[in-house]
């Protein structure tokens, strides 16, 4: 009995052991079957993307096609227009030269017939002209004789009578006397009211507020007046050693109007467009003044009417009482700036910017107390430059979003650094004006948007064209050196200005 419940345990364990194996192949079995599905939905989805790339690669290639077709389409317009254009300016131009030949020959038929009416008339004419001329003469020889025997009667009936001659006389002479004292003091109240509300013909520019600019721009003239001092440097980019001299000078301008001390006469020379004319503007509205702007090329053409237009800006520069800062050219002329200049003045402050500073007069040189030497900026303050003319004039108004002007995705800080190292010999005018020049490049695209080439292709235009300039400026130099030296009536080169 052991042995067969033995059997059957084994006869059991076997059937469990084959019913596991079932089971086990049973799941092999949908193992592949799973395996075999994925690779099947694998197969699927790489046909699908394949069909999908198909798809794109056919719908690209007809977008560019109908690109292409829709670019030889306006190709082929604009050059219809064109054609069409150039024949209706042709026909037009054609018109013109027909009108213009038809009214020279009308002109000339006019002048043909007049010419001839005028020749078959000539004798009727001379008559005509000669019974007028008679009869004019016979006209004024009875009017001079009547006026003549009216006159004599009247002298006559004048003199006899002694009361009437002297009440004549003395009428005379307070008519003289009024006529002399009118005069003289419509000159004093012109030059008054000139000094002191106008403007006079030798200031290009002034910050002085005139009567006439109050009313025509009183909220301009409003907003100026509540503005208060700004920093003397704000906006000019120097050298560290400069802009601590021109600092100290600011200062001392400002504390000399402060105490009503008397004023230094400053010279400031260097290349064009580094920040000299800049910074006298500045000066003066720190240190509390009105600044005049003039140049010695409006001198010269005024000739003898020179010596009276400077003293009318001394005079009207005297007539501020917040004080001016100046700027001067004939040998009277310099006599009466130098009259007006001799000593050092608590009204004004005369500040002279020049190119060439050489060519002075040796007596403008004597009322000089500071020269300052504006030069070029180098790599630290050109890359100043192009950063704070690119945030002006580009970044700022992409980013207001005011404007027509966008920027494009790239490193702004590396590119101004790069186009500081491209613009070496460069001004702060020359670099300004390229960073107007991107504001433009923008302006001029189809969406408005500044790229990283459009910028290197102005660098490339404005350092081409200063190298131009410098070729320039090197032959104009050769050729004035063989030249007989600068004209000693003027005593300030030409351009110069505050």
């Amino acid at each position: 009995q052991m042995q067969e419940q033995t059997l059957q345990l084994e006869q059991q364990t076997k059937l469990k052991e084959y019913e596991a194996a079932i089971e086990q192949l049973k799941n092999e079995q949908i193992r592949v079957q799973a395996e075999e599905r994925r690779k099947t939905l694998s197969e699927e989805t790489k046909q699908a993307q394949y069909q999908d790339k198909l798809a794109r690669q056919r719908y690209d290639e007809q977008m560019r096609q109908q690109q292409l077709a829709n670019e030889e389409n306006l190709r082929k317009q604009e050059e219809s227009v064109q054609k069409q254009e150039a024949m209706r300016r042709a026909t037009v131009e054609r018109e013109m030269e027909l009108r213009h030949k038809n009214e020279m020959l009308r002109v000339e038929a006019e002048a043909r017939a007049r010419a001839k009416a005028e020749r078959e008339n000539a004798d009727i004419i001379r008559e005509q002209i000669r019974l007028k001329a008679a009869e004019h003469r016979q006209t004024v020889l009875e009017s001079l004789k009547t006026a003549g025997m009216l006159f004599g009667e009247g002298f006559r009936a004048f003199v006899t009578d002694w009361d009437k001659v002297t009440a004549t006389v003395a009428g005379l002479t307070l008519l003289a006397v009024g006529v002399y004292s009118a005069k003289n003091a419509t000159a004093v109240a012109g030059r008054y009211i000139e000094a002191r509300l106008g403007k006079p013909s030798l200031v290009r520019e002034t910050s002085r507020i005139t009567v006439l600019e109050a009313l025509k721009h009183p909220i301009k003239v409003g907003k100026r007046l509540a503005s208060k001092a700004h920093d003397a440097l704000e906006g000019v980019v120097l050298s560290p050693q400069l802009e601590a001299r021109v600092r100290d000078i600011a200062i001392a301008t400002r504390n000399t109007k402060k105490n009503k001390s008397l004023y230094r006469n400053i010279l400031m020379y260097g290349p064009p467009g580094t920040g000299k004319t800049l910074f006298a503007k500045k000066l003066a509205v720190h240190s509390g003044m009105d600044y005049a702007i003039m140049t010695g090329g409006d001198v010269a053409p005024m000739g003898r009417e020179g010596v009276t237009a400077m003293h009318k800006l001394f005079d009207w520069a005297n007539t501020s009482r917040r004080g001016s800062s100046l700027h001067e050219d004939l040998r009277a002329t310099l006599n009466a700036f130098l009259h007006r200049t001799g000593q050092h003045s608590n009204k004004f402050m005369l500040v002279l910017a020049s190119n060439q500073p050489e060519q002075f007069d040796w007596a403008i040189n004597d009322r000089i107390d500071e020269m300052v030497n504006f030069d070029l900026p180098q790599l630290e303050e050109r890359e100043r430059l192009v950063r704070m003319y690119f945030d002006r004039h580009v970044l700022k108004p992409a980013t207001e979003g005011k404007q027509r002007l966008k920027l494009a995705q790239f490193d702004y800080g590396k590119k101004c650094s790069e186009i500081a190292r491209l613009t070496e010999g460069m001004s702060g005018r020359e670099i300004s004006q390229l960073a107007v020049a991107w504001q433009a490049a923008a302006y001029a695209s189809e969406d408005g948007v500044l790229t990283e080439a459009m910028m290197d292709a102005r660098v490339a235009d404005a350092v081409q064209q200063h190298q131009q300039k410098m070729e320039w400026l090197q032959t104009e130099g050769a050729e004035a050196s063989k030249g007989t030296g600068r004209n000693p009536l003027l005593p300030f080169p030409k351009g110069t200005a505050v």
